[in-house]
């Protein structure tokens, strides 16, 4: 992939390396086994993941340094915690890792202040649920609980929704010999992380293929140029042409 120079927490991204996946399991065995060095080259090697990560998050006001940084937290934890024996690509396990780490910073560095006027009407609010069950034997509507407290049904489910604790989506829910349930396994996803992992696959197979082959890849598909171009340009046949690009579909595909 060709990438632009980015200069993010003091580290110009574009020099950035990228560690075929033999390279990266056996650093992975190595750090495993006590060596320093092998973890930092580890480390280093996949910071692009962090990068491609943050980018996700580009759209909120946030520092990408700040987010890099603890992206970089995530990606530390994936290094020690990788379990070798699994039949899964690091770049798979690693990239919910640094998803997971930069959400709870989102989530723990981020303020929600409640008026004292809304959190008298939540109070208000639970008393008259505990007085209408007690009466009833059942709870009430929110309808009902703002008829007794002659307030708009919104102001009521805006109050009482403003003192609910916020639950993290890591949040076990079930545990049984082991193996658990979170909160995030009962929520449908429109956009799951598959799709971000998916994409940095891609980006990391393309940086697997040798000079000759991104050159074609850029004038193809990048460029737009026809394979009769492409021939013309680099002194080949048109049917080298057609031969290397099914090539290179062959190595992105595995």
């Amino acid at each position: 992939m060709f990438y632009k120079k980015v200069e993010i927490s003091s580290v110009d991204t574009s020099k950035l390396q990228v560690l075929k996946s033999d390279e990266c399991m056996e650093l992975l065995r190595k750090a495993h086994e006590g060596d320093k060095r092998a973890r930092e080259r580890l480390i280093n090697g996949n910071l692009r993941l962090v990068l491609s990560v943050v980018q996700r998050f580009r759209n909120r006001d946030e520092d990408p340094d700040d987010l890099f940084q603890v992206g970089c937290i995530g990606l530390i934890k994936a290094c020690d915690n990788f379990d070798l024996t699994m039949n899964v690509k690091f770049s798979t396990y690693a990239v919910p890792m640094i998803i997971g780490e930069i959400k709870r910073h989102l989530r723990d560095n981020t303020y929600l202040r409640v008026s004292r006027s809304m959190r008298d009407t939540a109070y208000h609010a639970m008393i008259v649920k505990d007085i209408f069950m007690k009466e009833n034997n059942r709870e009430p509507t929110v309808e009902e609980i703002a008829s007794r407290l002659s307030l708009p049904v919104r102001d009521v489910v805006l109050a009482l929704e403003s003192v609910v604790t916020p639950v993290s989506i890591y949040e076990p829910v079930y545990s049984d010999n082991g193996d658990e349930l979170f909160v995030l396994d009962q929520l449908s996803d429109n956009n799951t992380d598959s799709d971000i992992v998916a994409e940095i696959s891609i980006k990391d197979a393309i940086e697997n293929l040798d000079s000759r082959e991104k050159q074609i890849l850029n004038m193809r598909f990048y460029q737009g140029k026809t394979q009769t171009e492409v021939a013309e340009e680099l002194s080949i046949s048109q049917a080298q042409v057609s031969r290397i690009e099914k090539s290179i579909k062959r190595k992105v595909k595995e």
